[in-house]
């Protein structure tokens, strides 16, 4: 059975840093990524990566503070998280497949003013 099963989020104060982790398990995915929802909103792309690292795109609000990578021998992929901010406090998802149509259950990341 396949599973993604996210790690890493917590309370952290603005300026601050976490690493996201993601370790997938039944397969290996040729793209996985991450997204947020934040309470009230919808769910947005947070940043995305191919097996090999070759093709990597982010979101607007996160290039340049966040970082998107893999580990393929640990079937994981990591999200670190520099120079927080408040309106990055959401849930994160891993996500993997076809339209994204895998995902984990999710880490809360709360990003303190």
């Amino acid at each position: 059975q396949v599973q993604l099963v996210e790690s890493g989020g917590g309370l952290v104060q603005a300026g601050g840093s976490l690493r996201l982790s993601c370790a997938a398990s039944g397969r290996t995915y040729s793209r996985m990524g991450w997204f947020r929802q934040a309470p009230g909103k919808e769910r947005e792309f947070v940043a995305s990566i191919t097996w090999n690292g070759a093709t990597i795109y982010y979101a607007d609000s996160v290039k340049g503070r966040f970082t998107i990578s893999r580990d393929n021998a640990k079937n994981t992929v990591y999200l670190q998280m520099n120079s927080l901010q408040p309106e990055d406090t959401a849930v994160y998802y891993c996500a993997a497949g076809s339209s994204w149509s895998i995902r984990g259950q999710g880490t809360q990341v709360t990003v303190s003013a």
